[in-house]
């Protein structure tokens, strides 16, 4: 019988490096005491740290998303399609990320969370200014959503760039015309800032690859990846909207929102109108 191996004989076969005094280390290159140490429960509340934790992660999550739909417009752009798609992929599967995030938060009963909510003053998600830079990248604009980051200058000039710029999807209508689909001149230059208004031209135009997808592959691909986001952003914020629910019932929301009701409204909104629409022409 072959006598097992002793733990710290496995790790030295492995020839695994012990002595970290002069390189640099795991912790060391992902800042962990910074990020581990970013959790100041103000209640004495066992709970609250899965509160912290949940929203921190959150953002986190959404700071990669924010990198990579950057990235995915300016390349949109350049006409880079293939990259945007590998980048587009990536925001869906940090959305799956968002969702599966409020189904550990649902953990938290409502008196559990009734014991640290006065803790949290004024504070809300709603205030969450790389929250409102997606929404804004994807279309959804509202000047009011501004107001909340008037605070802070750095934010707001942040926020106030996703706001005055193109959206990823007006970005994927001007790539259309770029390739040869016909677009309406008001779709391509218009104020950026305005939300955006469905057009049966634009469902025309996005109709044209998608009945002729061996000629216009790219953008018919395009047009799926932008519908994958929808439908996983649509995921997240339902799933926001069942655990707010779960969790506080009816009450108003910590930022003055009406909670439950708002989020409820926030479910009609539709980014890519066209893309859905399109769906019964076919």
């Amino acid at each position: 019988m072959t006598t097992p191996q002793k733990p710290e004989d496995i790790v030295k076969a492995e020839g695994a490096q012990l002595d970290f005094s002069k390189d640099m280390t795991y912790g060391g290159y992902l800042h962990l005491d910074e990020i581990l140490n970013a959790q100041h429960p103000l209640s004495p509340d066992h709970n609250e740290m899965l509160f912290i934790i949940q929203h921190q992660t959150s953002e986190l999550w959404m700071k990669l998303m924010l990198h990579e739909m950057a990235a995915a417009v300016e390349h949109l752009r350049n006409d880079n399609l293939p990259t945007v798609f590998k980048m587009l992929a990536r925001v869906s599967r940090i959305m799956e990320q968002l969702v599966h995030a409020w189904t550990v938060l649902s953990t938290m009963t409502p008196p559990e969370y009734s014991a640290l909510r006065p803790y949290l003053a004024r504070s809300s998600g709603f205030q969450s200014y790389q929250y409102r830079q997606i929404e804004f990248m994807l279309g959804n604009k509202n000047a009011a959503m501004l107001k909340p980051h008037s605070h802070r200058d750095d934010l707001l000039a942040a926020v106030q760039k996703a706001y005055e710029a193109p959206s990823l999807y007006d970005e994927s209508i001007r790539l259309m015309h770029r390739h040869g689909i016909a677009v309406p001149e008001s779709y391509l230059q218009r104020d950026w800032t305005a939300p955006y208004e469905a057009s049966m031209d634009i469902q025309a135009a996005w109709l044209v690859a998608y009945k002729d997808p061996k000629t216009y592959w790219d953008i018919y691909q395009l047009g799926e990846k932008l519908t994958d986001i929808e439908d996983a952003f649509r995921q997240w914020r339902f799933r926001h909207l069942t655990t707010v629910e779960r969790v506080i019932g009816f009450k108003r929301g910590t930022g003055g929102t009406s909670g439950v009701d708002y989020l409820r409204k926030m479910l009609d909104v539709v980014l890519f109108p066209e893309l859905w629409s399109l769906r019964t022409e076919l």
